[in-house]
């Protein structure tokens, strides 16, 4: 069916919202003072954000299931702008008087502000059902609403935090703030272009400007994160550092699947190509390095918190609050379902669709379990 359907958009607003922003929302609030070399401005806030995504996003999801476009939507839109806005307060507050403005600084504050233009766009967009607050239906808007979400918030956090992170946990001094700085420009460029582009009703073809800038820009994050592996220190790198490394790979594939649907797709057609763009995106590159990365932070922050008074003592590794094999048998889980999934869209197989949403969906169930053992970890277990 047609991307714009009650249930594709509850599922995609889940995966988006539930799943890839309010994780790192999370994790950003731990991570902002490692990368900005300061402290977080407000934990009030912290908490603020989170209960009102708490809140909003079941909310919008379960209006947009039902297509009940009236209280129940509008309301779960309004609550997680404020709590965007909560986050963005925060971030720009932390940053200010941290008065560390790295690149990574940089990539965080213009990530939260695409942040807040990709919700507020959402919330006239929910009140344009009913309202005509805009001068289109909400459909000849979507792109606009999903690209700000994808290439100006998860695309810019995600590279400003992972090009920090990534070389941290190989244990690697390779750095270079030049094509990190590079990396920002051309995806912002590409991101703007594409909003004047869309606005101005231009030919489709012409979207390869931005495309070919945000290709660069991958490829020079690309060529960042292979740098960074090249002179590593340590010389193993455990599985979840594969997992993550392997999510920059997997970017590679919403490319091209973009660049099929701008030169060879019209708008009735291919639509399983478009599902491809997404899905390639939420359930690959996002989910790829929240899966790696979750297993790299959480088990220091909970064995920080629990054991930090212990120092002195014997006390259990970071990596010793989860499973190892546990999260081996999520990977694999995860790795046969998503591509299963893939040639499900591909060639429009009901039952490679099934049978790779069962493993995503077990993999899902080894994740949580997984977490759950590290987050119920208590000292002496």
């Amino acid at each position: 069916m047609h991307y714009f359907h009650p249930q594709t958009l509850a599922i995609t607003h889940l995966m988006a919202l539930g799943w890839g922003t309010m994780i790192i929302l999370g994790a950003s609030h731990q991570l902002l003072p490692v990368l900005i070399e300061g402290k977080l401005d407000s934990y009030l806030l912290a908490l603020l954000s989170f209960i009102f995504a708490a809140i909003g996003i079941p909310l919008l999801v379960i209006g947009f299931y039902l297509f009940n476009t009236g209280l129940i939507l509008q309301t779960g839109a309004v609550l997680i702008n404020a709590s965007v806005i909560c986050y963005f307060l925060n971030v720009i507050n932390s940053i200010g008087e941290s008065k560390k403005y790295n690149v990574h600084a940089f990539f965080i504050a213009a990530a939260s502000l695409w942040l807040f233009a990709t919700t507020f766009f959402g919330l006239l967009l929910v009140f344009n059902f009913s309202r005509s607050w805009l001068p289109e239906n909400s459909v000849e808007y979507l792109s606009l609403h999903a690209h700000m979400g994808l290439a100006g918030w998860f695309l810019l956090l995600v590279i400003g935090v992972a090009s920090r992170l990534i070389p941290m946990f190989l244990i690697s001094k390779y750095s270079s703030p030049k094509t990190l700085w590079w990396i920002f420009a051309l995806i912002n460029m590409a991101l703007i272009g594409f909003i004047v582009l869309k606005t101005n009703r231009v030919f489709p073809g012409s979207y390869y400007s931005p495309f070919l800038l945000v290709l660069i820009a991958l490829v020079l994050f690309g060529n960042y994160c292979y740098k960074a592996y090249k002179v590593r220190i340590r010389a193993h790198v455990d599985e979840q550092m594969k997992i993550s490394l392997l999510s920059v790979v997997l970017l590679f594939l919403p490319l091209i699947s973009l660049l099929v649907i701008i030169f060879f797709i019209s708008e009735k057609s291919g639509l399983n190509i478009v599902l491809l763009y997404g899905f390639s995106i939420f359930f690959g590159w996002i989910t790829a390095i929240i899966l790696g990365m979750t297993f790299k932070t959480l088990p220091f922050i909970i064995w920080n918190k629990i054991y930090k008074s212990l120092a002195n003592r014997s006390t259990p590794a970071p990596k010793d609050l989860f499973s190892e094999k546990l999260f081996n048998l999520m990977a694999v889980l995860y790795l046969t379902g998503f591509f299963i999934f893939i040639a499900g869209i591909v060639f429009l197989n009901d039952l490679f669709l099934k049978a790779g949403a069962t493993f995503l969906l077990l993999s899902a169930m080894t994740y949580v379990w997984n977490v759950f053992k590290i987050v119920l970890h208590k000292a002496g277990k």
